[in-house]
């Protein structure tokens, strides 16, 4: 007679490990933060920012309604600029896993909110903010500090012309400007990727939301607007958007040091010294989205929003007694650094610029 229960001798019993991996300085200040509850999801917070930002995005939506072929629509054209970029945090929560336990409703979220609500496709985004956060501010393997307009670091190849050195040594001076076409470049990178050859999931799915989603905004501003207010209006909300866009995340990382592709670090360094917080008021945090604790997310990506001020005072002080340089800065100052640094680093065609941390960091052999 057999029975549903294996003879011993078919058991494989595995023998104790003796050997007892050392914690490491992040396990250690992980397991503090998971004491204090840092990682529990805010469903009310969520909830309640959620449904406050597509409440202000449907009154706008009545104000536009009312106010007909105006000029003062581009009044609305700025607010909604702002709505959409606080629709953009809430899609980069949720595609954080900073909203949900499931990672399915984080996705749909993420979907619904960038896709149907921003018009940018989050897979894109997603695929190009993991490389980002896997390796920030290092060369060849951060996409955000690759060469479009500007160099973020001294490029290897000098320009012989006059012009182009000139600008480029005064390249932080544009660095604003250019925010303002960051918008429509948001929106143009995505429609390549959902296009283009590289898998991108639920392809289909993501490209059919974003043309409803642009198709029937392009729409409705031709059909309450005359021609030359519709795009005077889509200008505007583009312009706000990137440059609203690119003044919340600029401060973060920009200015901060530059890692060569051979440069290897632990986790703790890589994630706090390449990465800058913004000092101020409450009304910080709400503006920029949370990014303002830009260290705390990076060490902590799927921590909810609202928690992440609580996570400074674990973080800071643990980042001191291990002697690990813990950047703050006003926002002010760090506008200024941004444009300073980028003015130097287009001076390194001629003064090659170093960072200390850069050669610190290079393997010595």
């Amino acid at each position: 007679m057999t029975t549903g229960t294996a003879s011993p001798r078919h058991v494989r019993v595995p023998k104790p490990s003796t050997h007892v991996r050392p914690p490491t300085e992040f396990s250690s200040l992980l397991k503090v933060v998971i004491e204090a509850g840092l990682l529990h999801r805010r469903y009310t917070y969520y909830a309640a920012k959620i449904a406050l930002t597509l409440g202000v995005l449907g009154g706008l939506g009545v104000i536009f309604g009312l106010l007909g072929d105006s000029w003062y629509q581009l009044l609305v054209a700025a607010a909604l600029a702002i709505v959409l970029t606080h629709l953009a945090f809430l899609s980069h929560d949720a595609a954080h896993r900073q909203i949900f336990v499931s990672g399915k409703a984080n996705d749909r979220a993420a979907v619904i909110l960038a896709n149907l609500g921003v018009g940018i496709s989050v897979a894109w985004w997603t695929k190009k903010h993991t490389k980002h956060h896997a390796a920030p501010n290092q060369i060849g393997r951060d996409t955000d500090i690759d060469f479009a307009v500007l160099h973020f670091y001294p490029p290897e190849k000098v320009s012989s012309n006059p012009v182009i050195s000139w600008m480029r040594a005064r390249q932080g001076w544009w660095f604003f400007p250019i925010l303002t076409v960051e918008g429509l470049n948001l929106h143009f990178q995505a429609f390549v990727a959902l296009l283009g050859r590289e898998p991108i999931k639920n392809r289909w799915t993501e490209l059919s939301l974003v043309l409803l989603r642009l198709g029937g905004y392009i729409a409705a501003l031709f059909l309450v607007l005359s021609p030359g207010k519709a795009v005077a209006f889509l200008a505007i909300q583009l312009a706000v958007f990137g440059v609203y866009m690119g003044c919340s995340f600029a401060p973060n990382h920009k200015g901060m040091p530059v890692l060569p592709p051979e440069a290897k670090l632990d986790f703790l360094r890589r994630q706090v010294l390449m990465s800058r917080n913004i000092v101020g008021t409450r009304f910080n945090t709400f503006m920029m989205g949370g990014l303002n604790f830009q260290i705390e997310h990076h060490l902590f990506p799927s921590m909810p929003r609202p928690n992440l001020r609580r996570a400074q005072a674990l973080v800071r002080p643990f980042c001191q007694a291990q002697g690990v340089a813990y950047t703050e800065t006003t926002l002010r100052h760090s506008y200024r650094i941004v444009i300073s640094y980028l003015n130097k680093v287009g001076l390194g065609a001629r003064d090659p610029f170093q960072c200390p941390l850069v050669a610190a960091a290079r393997p010595r052999g």
